[in-house]
């Protein structure tokens, strides 16, 4: 086999491999990991079982490959624009957080939860993400990556209030009798929280100033929203 035609090979065992990441994304997003078992992966995907171990090895190495994927989806929606200003960049990384939680709730919550029954990997992925995103907000907000350790715990506290809300959110019926806040809303709540912490951290910590607020969406106007009452 040339280098040509070795090339051509690994190309498609990449697309196999994420077609059947994608494929394997959908069955949990619907169904509990005990509930299906490699037969039932093997016939609603349309393969043979043999080709998942192929891939991955077993049904676990199956789901870690589908959480480590759902992960990268994760950070790369709330990382992104990094050309972006800082309090843009921060604005952006909380709306690509809760655009993945809303259309990826399984998933999201496989993250957060840290997965089948605590796993040790599943919960080393969950940790690692949270880790990239506490560096993605300590960059928009302060222009690099670490920061004093006190300045990281409040990041790190402000983050566990994100998720805990945002499970509480996605798990609300959307057309309930309260009503569900939308995405925009509540983002706007999260951001005016972040601003609160960041000026805490600004308190403790002279050298991270809390960034200036922007105008316009999630920034001074909607600071008015929980006293004007806008839906």
């Amino acid at each position: 086999m040339n280098i040509s035609q070795q090339r051509g090979s690994t190309l498609r065992s990449q697309i196999r491999r994420a077609e059947l990441i994608a494929i394997g994304r959908r069955l949990f997003a619907d169904t509990s990991y005990d509930a299906l078992s490699m037969d039932d992966i093997a016939k609603q995907a349309g393969v043979a079982k043999g080709l998942i171990y192929y891939y991955f090895t077993s049904k676990r190495g199956y789901y870690l490959a589908i959480v480590e994927d759902s992960v990268a989806e994760l950070v790369a929606r709330a990382g992104g624009d990094t050309d972006l200003p800082g309090a843009e960049r921060v604005r952006r990384t909380i709306e690509g957080y809760l655009t993945y939680a809303e259309h990826h709730q399984a998933a999201y919550r496989t993250i957060v939860t840290g997965g089948v029954g605590s796993d040790a990997e599943v919960l080393a992925i969950r940790d690692a993400v949270r880790e990239e995103l506490v560096a993605a907000i300590a960059e928009g907000a302060y222009g690099r990556r670490e920061v004093p350790p006190i300045a990281r715990l409040a990041l790190v506290g402000w983050l566990a209030a994100v998720e805990g809300t945002t499970l509480e959110w996605i798990a609300a019926p959307a057309d309930g009798a309260a009503g569900r806040p939308d995405r925009d809303r509540l983002g706007a709540l999260l951001v005016r929280q972040l601003r609160a912490t960041l000026s805490v951290i600004g308190e403790f910590v002279p050298e991270c100033p809390p960034p200036p607020v922007p105008e316009g969406p999630f920034g001074q106007a909607d600071d008015l929203a929980p006293v004007t009452g806008r839906a």
